[in-house]
């Protein structure tokens, strides 16, 4: 009985922490220090900006529905400010992110921000588990350093990002 009770518990916990990881292999407090789109350094060529990185896909119901949010609410308000914003179309082998499903996504949503390819989901597996969902942001400090993670739609994590962006560009670096 009371192997029974320690192997419930620990697979508790473990469902728990999994949970609350939402798939992604890394935490607020990890410094990146490179992410490359071609062969360009992002993290080393935007360092003393916040970047946001939005990984999205055309087939994504959660992810067309929060773009527009984005659009209105963040990029249009800081666009002109040391900010940063890069969505990663999530290119995979049996779903393709390519110029066809980028122009759909901006058309479908009205968005004007920059959207790229995702490369074999080069970038997005830096950060989360291969089998892990889209409609992710994830915010970076001027120093390159994770400050919020999101994991699908929910206003009020949505509104915590948008004051954590805030509240990171009025820091000076």
């Amino acid at each position: 009985m009371i192997k029974w009770f320690i192997t419930l518990s620990i697979l508790c916990i473990s469902l728990l922490h999994s949970q609350e990881r939402r798939g992604y292999i890394v935490s607020v407090g990890d410094t990146i220090s490179e992410i490359y789109i071609d062969t360009e350094n992002i993290i080393e060529k935007y360092k003393g900006k916040v970047i946001m990185l939005q990984f999205t896909a055309s087939w994504c119901g959660v992810c067309l529905k929060e773009m527009p949010f984005i659009e209105n609410e963040i990029w249009r308000k800081h666009q002109k400010n040391d900010f940063i914003l890069i969505a990663l179309a999530r290119d995979t082998e049996t779903r393709p992110q390519k110029k066809k499903e980028i122009e759909f996504l901006k058309e479908k949503t009205g968005v004007t921000y920059p959207i790229i390819s995702d490369k074999n989901s080069s970038i997005f597996e830096l950060f989360a588990t291969k089998k892990a969902g889209v409609t992710r942001n994830i915010i970076i400090d001027q120093n390159g350093v994770i400050q919020f993670l999101t994991r699908l739609f929910d206003r009020d994590e949505f509104d915590e990002m948008k004051l954590k962006i805030d509240e990171l560009l009025k820091k000076k670096t």
